[in-house]
């Protein structure tokens, strides 16, 4: 128990360190690059710092895997370079029995990354965004104009003038119901539509139905069965394009739901959402890398570390990269797009515990 609490007391300070200077460094690159607009339309300091604070969560979470890499890596290094470690195996405890409270700690730091983004992150990342788009004069709207939905494989097809974001109505709004065929069923027509939040539908305000007959379209009564169909969540309206990545997993399996049901290519959204369960664990694969590499190197521990450091996030970041694309263009699914460097890199980590010292 001793040993463990020793071991944490060497990595605690270095991992909080690094954590904050990599939070910094990319907090003051974002200032950076923005600086001379903020001056040139006048944005407040209070403003600006607020976009800061507001980015902090992210920074935070892009740190969090690289910080724990150099602290681990550094750590140990230290202690093999002044022979800690070689007492240690002396007296008959291997390397990887003194480490692994480390890798426990790192397992559940990546299930804790994942909520941490999904409960914070995204949602301050998302003010952020707003707020310094807003200082940048960029204009972004949430309502939306001539919206067109494709649901239910493409046999229902959704078309309003106009969707209000702030009491989730359409307005104008024409439902198309079509059989597996393609061949028309029914079209009803609503000046307004609002989202029923409990029983996920949409409510039509005096609904129209019209049904095909004789090449033409002839006013029949309504039918509440087909109206009872339009489920479609408001989210979709909201946002036809939605970037899976800068959303919380729920609102990520809404718009993929949305894709599947309207026949729409989704690989590239369903890897990006396993891609939030899988990349956290970078964590827990990180501090495996460093245990691996332990004793490499006895001179230049910093540097070493530091080299170390770069190289397995460049190498894990890259691998993960092109596995995403073959999962985007169907060459792999999308759940080997997200999990298989997680796999990969653990497994690379396992053959150099096993050919390390201990």
């Amino acid at each position: 128990m001793k040993l463990v609490i020793y071991l944490f007391k060497k990595i605690i300070p270095l991992f909080l360190g690094a954590m904050f200077f990599f939070s910094l460094v990319l907090n003051l690159v974002d200032l950076f690059m923005n600086i001379s607009t903020y001056l040139q339309n006048g944005s407040e300091g209070k403003a600006i710092l607020s976009v800061m604070l507001f980015y902090i969560p992210k920074t935070i979470w892009y740190a969090v895997p690289v910080a724990m890499l150099f602290s681990v890596s550094y750590a140990l290094s230290d202690m093999y370079a002044t022979n800690e470690i070689q007492a240690l195996l002396a007296s008959g405890v291997s390397l990887f029995r003194f480490t692994v409270p480390v890798l426990i700690v790192s397992f559940i730091m990546a299930f804790g990354l994942f909520n941490f983004e999904n409960k914070y992150v995204v949602q301050t990342y998302e003010k952020k965004t707003t707020l310094q788009n807003k200082l940048l004069g960029k204009n972004e709207f949430v309502n939306n104009s001539n919206v067109i939905v494709l649901s239910d494989n493409g046999n229902i097809i959704y078309r309003a003038a106009r969707y209000f974001e702030n009491n989730k109505r359409l307005r104008s709004c024409y439902f198309i119901f079509r059989d597996n065929n393609r061949n028309l069923i029914a079209v009803i027509y609503s000046p307004q539509a609002s989202w029923n939040t409990e029983q996920k539908v949409w409510d039509l305000e005096n609904p129209v139905q019209y049904e095909p007959q004789n090449d033409s379209l002839i006013k029949t009564n309504v039918s509440y069965e087909l109206i009872s169909q339009l489920t479609e969540s408001y989210e979709i309206f909201r946002k036809t394009n939605v970037d899976v990545q800068s959303v919380s997993a729920a609102e990520a399996k809404v718009y993929i739901n949305h894709l599947k049901k309207a026949g729409l290519p989704y690989n590239e959204e369903l890897s990006e959402y396993y891609k939030k369960y899988a990349f956290p664990f970078i964590v827990f694969i990180v501090v495996f890398l460093s245990i691996g590499l332990t004793g490499k190197a006895r001179k230049n521990v910093l540097l070493i570390s530091l080299a170390s450091c770069i190289a397995a996030s460049v190498l894990f970041y890259v691998t993960m990269m092109i596995t995403m694309v073959l999962a985007k263009h169907g060459y792999i699914s999308a759940f080997a797009g997200a999990w298989s460097p997680v796999i990969f890199f653990t497994i690379i980590s396992i053959v150099l515990l096993r050919f390390a010292r201990t």
